[in-house]
């Protein structure tokens, strides 16, 4: 979210708040990327504010954390005092959730994370959710990089590099024909908390279709280790793909990610690494 947004959406989520009863005096901003996450106290609330032109993917998570909360999912659970819907108020989209105390140690144990990697896919195989595809991601990451006005700073070779890499990739791992279903997208380190109730799974707005190894592929890598029956070569193909694709993101003139380009030129370095290992290993 651009800094001079900030305030603002912090004060849309402590009006909303407090419009529904929710005591708050004190907002703290906890994180910051294309929306922005506010601890409120004492009402002991997250709240997630994008502006509103992101409605619809705020409702699209609301939707599913909803349903998975009918399952035995380990997810984030929304504010369970007031109605589970998105709240619009002043340019903004409010979502509130249940806030949970972080608990070390802060890394993560690869066969706890495999562990709640497969209950969340065994709960995503109980609801019904319509959703992108994975491919739908590559396309959108394709859109980006093919219109320089949208990524001036990419340079054509890091650009060529980028669309190959997308392109030869998601069909590889489309023509291998693997079982798909819905997924998470996204379940890498920082969208899983560490809680008194063991480890939980946030940010549901990325969910898409696909096979498991795409999520397992965000993972650390010896998590894939401990994921029962997880394919090696499937799982090194979308390893590749989720870093062409994120790094892609990072070349978004209106990339709102702290240290954004940063990342972008160093992920570009990991690719070209990870692509000359896969060709030698070929």
């Amino acid at each position: 979210m651009k800094a001079s947004d900030v305030p603002r959406g912090v004060a849309a989520a402590g009006s909303t708040a407090t419009a529904l009863d929710l005591r708050v005096d004190d907002a703290v901003v906890l994180h910051d990327s294309n929306r922005i996450a506010v601890r409120l106290q004492p009402c002991g609330v997250l709240a997630r504010v994008a502006y509103v032109a992101h409605q619809a993917r705020a409702e699209f998570e609301v939707e599913v954390a909803r349903r998975l909360a009918e399952t035995d999912s380990p997810v984030a659970e929304l504010e369970p005092r007031v109605e589970p819907r998105v709240h619009v108020r002043d340019g903004f989209a409010v979502t509130l959730w249940r806030y949970y105390e972080p608990v070390p140690p802060p890394d993560l144990a690869p066969a706890e994370y495999a562990r709640s990697l497969v209950r969340l896919h065994s709960g995503m195989r109980q609801i019904d959710v319509s959703a992108p595809h994975f491919t739908d991601r590559v396309a959108q990451a394709q859109r980006l990089i093919g219109d320089p006005a949208r990524s001036p700073e990419l340079g054509e070779g890091q650009r060529g590099l980028l669309s190959d890499t997308l392109t030869r990739l998601s069909r590889a791992i489309g023509d291998r024909g693997a079982d798909e279903q819905f997924l998470h997208g996204e379940p890498h380190p920082g969208n899983v908390l560490r809680t008194r109730t063991g480890q939980l799974f946030i940010d549901l707005e990325t969910c898409c279709r696909g096979p498991v190894e795409f999520d397992i592929a965000h993972a650390p890598d010896e998590v894939g280790e401990h994921y029962p029956a997880a394919d090696p070569d499937l799982l090194r193909q979308c390893r590749i793909l989720t870093l062409a694709i994120a790094t892609a993101w990072r070349w978004d003139r209106n990339d709102q990610l702290p240290n954004g380009r940063q990342l972008g030129i160093q992920w570009l370095n990991q690719l070209r690494a990870a692509l000359g290992h896969d060709r030698r290993d070929a």
